[in-house]
């Protein structure tokens, strides 16, 4: 197969949206009302009030920092993750929003999401995060089925889950919302079922994640102890397929290997960082890409809440890592984000990184096993196939 006319049959759907990465702040809200079993997001449960007024202070500190460190950059996306940030109050959101505002140009059609769980969802709440200037929520409804709910330690059942995507639709511009599929002993079939079910529901965006088990957590332990089944590789590559497939015909393409949407429904967002751009992360553990006087630099922050609301205090920001990045390892992470995408990555800003081009001996031996495929001379991405393989794709062209 000539590499640079690859066979329509490989082809994944291309989302017609402009490539710019744009610039994005992160937010990160460390607090949950209870710690998921496959959890190992830097989430932490607290039973006594969180001190709102006083984040929202360090919120403000922080960001202030970080705004130093990006002067004339011109803010296209917002993300408020967690945790929880519907445990937030809106005005606990909007000062931070100010806070934002206040430091950086904002465009006026900025994408500004927030996450939220079904079991954290009131009318009144989602309508102050809209009076604040959320206009994108992603629910993390996780699963359509009540006992894989409590399974995976979720505090809502479906009924809740149907209201608060019914209340999201009714109250913000867009919505997603997140399943996990893979789950002990689901099949093909029930998946399909519960996915045909939850595009029904979804309004132009959903996030479908396979289930992993992630060192550490409950489910890890479990998993180890033989006391919690997991579906074998043969059958996650027929659920993946599966979900490609159906999403696809019904019209939410994945454009990247996790994500689906509406063509120009994408989150503007994580498309940032997916296609390489810059972004300031804020708040306890959150990580952020900044550019420096010579490169890039990793940024990322202390972990634990009030290890890094002091830290704020006492220095005005949590900060504990500032790498700057070698070219190389600018253009691997390039690769990394990028080929999760279905448009692939420009390799114009690959060769602008590293000063040569993707080794051809790799790219050939890919592209002859139908992993990678070229759309154009300046453009790669992964088939279908190497998506299900994209850890081993990636190593072999970095």
């Amino acid at each position: 197969m000539n590499m640079y006319q690859p066979a329509p049959s490989l082809l994944l759907p291309f989302p017609p949206v402009a490539r710019e990465p744009g610039f994005g702040v992160y937010v990160h809200w460390p607090f949950c009302a209870a710690k998921c079993p496959y959890c190992d997001f830097n989430s932490h449960v607290r039973h006594e009030p969180v001190d709102q007024e006083r984040y929202v202070a360090a919120f403000r500190r922080e960001l202030a920092v970080m705004a130093a460190r990006s002067r004339g950059e011109r803010v296209t996306s917002i993300f408020l993750g967690g945790g929880t940030p519907s445990l937030m109050r809106p005005e606990t959101v909007a000062a931070i929003l100010e806070a934002i505002a206040a430091n950086w140009t904002v465009a006026p059609d900025a994408e500004i999401t927030m996450e939220a769980n079904p079991s954290s969802v009131e009318a009144e709440r989602f309508r102050g995060y809209r009076a604040a200037g959320v206009n994108r929520v992603s629910l993390g409804v996780q699963a359509l089925d009540d006992a894989d709910l409590k399974r995976l330690g979720r505090l809502h059942d479906v009924a809740q889950a149907l209201e608060a995507v019914e209340l999201a639709r009714a109250t913000f511009p867009r919505l997603s919302f997140d399943l996990i599929y893979a789950r002990p002993g689901q099949t093909v079939e029930a998946w399909e079922d519960e996915l045909n079910r939850a595009i029904d529901l979804a309004a132009d965006h959903l996030s479908l994640y396979q289930l992993t088990i992630e060192e550490g957590t409950p489910f890890f332990a479990l998993h180890k102890a033989g006391k919690l089944p997991v579906p074998d590789g043969e059958t996650s590559a027929a659920l993946y397929e599966a979900t490609q497939a159906l999403t696809a015909a019904r019209g939410l393409p994945a454009y990247e290997i996790s994500n689906h949407a509406v063509p120009g429904a994408e989150s503007r967002h994580n498309l940032t960082y997916w296609r390489y751009g810059l972004y300031a992360g804020v708040g306890p553990g959150a990580h952020g890409r900044l550019q420096g006087r010579t490169g890039r630099h990793a940024i990322a922050t202390e972990r634990h809440p009030e290890t890094w609301l002091k830290m704020v205090e006492d220095w005005d920001s949590g900060i504990v890592a500032d790498e700057p990045l070698t070219a190389v390892e600018e253009a691997d992470e390039l690769l990394l984000m990028g080929l999760r995408l279905a448009e692939g990555i420009d390799l114009k800003r690959w060769r602008e990184l590293t000063g040569r081009d993707i080794d051809a001996r790799s790219e050939a031996d890919l592209c002859a096993h139908g992993m990678v495929e070229r759309l154009g001379p300046d453009r790669l991405r992964a088939t279908p196939a190497g998506m299900l393989v994209l850890d081993a794709v990636v190593a072999d062209l970095a």
